[in-house]
C-alpha cells in the first residue's frame, strides 16, 4: 500500500527502465551455520535501516556488521535489494503467522469488541517486533525490485480480513467484504507505523483512538 517514503531511489524515468536485479539469494541455507548466518544478515540489516536508513545502507555496511568480508555476504545475497527482499519476506511471513492466529479464533462466537482487540494487539506485535519498520513498508513500496513484496502484504491481508469479516456475520457480495478488508488494512497499517514510533502514552492513546474509531465502523456493518 502506498505510504509516505523520502526514499532516494533515482528519477522516475531510470527507476522504471532499470533492469530488475535478481533477487534471489544465492543459495538456499542448508546446515545449521548457514541458517544463522542468513538470520544474522537479516538482524544486522534490520539494525543498520534503524541506525542510517536506506539510502546509506550499503553491502559493505551489512558485512561490516555480520563480521565477514562482503565477498563472503555475496556467497549468500546477491545485492543490497535481495537483501531487503528477503528481510520483507520474513516479516511477510510473521504477518501471515498473526492472521493465521486469529484465523483459528472461536470468531462467530466472540464479541466483536474483545475480537477487534484481540486483532489489534496480535497484529501490532508484528509490526513492533521488525525494527526499522517504517523504512522497509516504504522501500517495499518505493522499490521497483520489492514493491512485489508490497502488493502480495496488501492482498494477504485483505483475503484474511474479507473471511473473517464474513465469520462475523457480514453477510455481503465478496466483493463488498473485500473493500472492507482494504479498508481495514488501510487504516490500520497507517496507525501501527505511526504507534510503532511513538513512546509509552502516546503510542497508547493513538492505539486506543484507532481502536475507538474501527469498533465504531465495525458497529456500522455488523448491524
Amino acid at each position: 500500500m502506498r505510504v509516505a517514503t523520502t526514499l532516494n531511489t533515482g528519477t522516475e524515468s531510470t527507476v522504471e527502465n532499470r533492469k530488475v536485479q535478481d533477487l534471489a539469494p544465492r543459495s538456499a541455507p542448508v546446515q545449521g551455520r548457514s541458517r544463522e548466518r542468513t538470520r544474522l544478515i537479516l538482524d544486522v540489516t534490520s539494525e543498520l535501516l534503524e541506525k542510517v536508513g536506506f539510502d546509506d545502507l550499503t553491502t559493505v555496511l551489512i558485512a561490516k556488521g555480520v563480521g565477514i568480508s562482503v565477498g563472503s555476504l555475496y556467497h549468500y545475497y546477491p545485492n543490497k535489494h535481495a537483501i531487503l527482499h528477503a528481510l520483507g519476506l520474513r516479516w511477510l511471513e510473521e504477518i501471515e503467522q498473526a492472521l493465521g492466529t486469529i484465523a483459528g479464533w472461536s470468531v462467530e462466537s466472540m464479541d466483536s469488541d474483545e475480537l477487534l482487540d484481540k486483532m489489534l494487539t496480535t497484529h501490532l506485535a508484528v509490526y513492533r517486533k521488525q525494527r526499522a519498520v517504517l523504512t522497509l513498508v516504504q522501500a517495499m513500496f518505493a522499490v521497483p525490485e520489492l514493491r512485489e513484496l508490497d502488493t502480495r502484504h496488501d492482498d494477504m491481508v485483505i483475503g484474511h480480513m474479507a473471511e473473517i469479516f464474513r465469520r462475523m456475520g457480514i453477510q455481503r457480495h465478496p466483493k463488498e467484504r473485500e473493500r472492507l478488508g482494504r479498508f481495514y488494512l488501510e487504516m490500520t497499517h497507517a496507525a501501527f507505523l505511526v504507534i510503532v514510533n511513538q513512546n509509552g502514552q502516546r503510542a497508547r492513546r493513538t492505539l486506543d483512538d484507532l481502536r475507538m474509531v474501527m469498533s465504531t465502523w465495525l458497529q456500522h456493518h455488523l448491524q
